[in-house]
């Protein structure tokens, strides 16, 4: 189901990226709950979108925001096997790579959010946090991480 809806939306995940630290990409709790550690916006083994958000560059890192998105999917879909076990996307939380002024940083986060509703419908419907920060890994634009429910 979710697995189909990606691939009628044309979004074909990757081979997860390997964690850049001593992690592990995704972590399981009591309940079904999975937590999925921060992704940036790798995509063929480089950062694609890196330097501070702009409102000049939204549309940048809101497709950023997007990769990251991605690239947790790909996670998420190793760590179960099938992202058809999903019962619930919980809460999202949003990292924006931004300096003094800017203020926008829950319209770049809203592309990784509604890429989810997108994908998952209604259980993607979940709580969030969108922020800015000083820096993040590589300087890359953006950082998205989530908890899960599933089976």
């Amino acid at each position: 189901m979710y697995e189909e809806r990606l691939a009628e939306m044309g979004i074909t995940l990757p081979d997860p990226p390997a964690p850049a630290g001593s992690y592990v990409p995704a972590a399981r709790a009591g309940g079904g709950l999975v937590f999925l550690s921060g992704q940036i916006p790798v995509r063929d083994g480089k950062v694609a979108f890196t330097g501070k958000v702009t409102d000049e560059n939204m549309g940048d890192a809101m497709e950023a925001a997007r990769i990251c998105t991605v690239n947790m999917l790909a996670q998420l879909r190793a760590e179960l096997g099938s992202l058809d076990r999903v019962r619930r996307i919980v809460k999202v939380s949003g990292f924006v790579n931004s300096g003094e002024g800017f203020s926008r940083h829950p319209a770049v986060v809203n592309a990784a959010s509604d890429l989810l509703v997108e994908v998952f419908g209604d259980v993607a419907r979940h709580a969030r946090i969108a922020v800015g920060v000083a820096g993040l890994p590589l300087d890359s634009m953006t950082e998205i991480d989530a908890i899960v429910e599933a089976e």
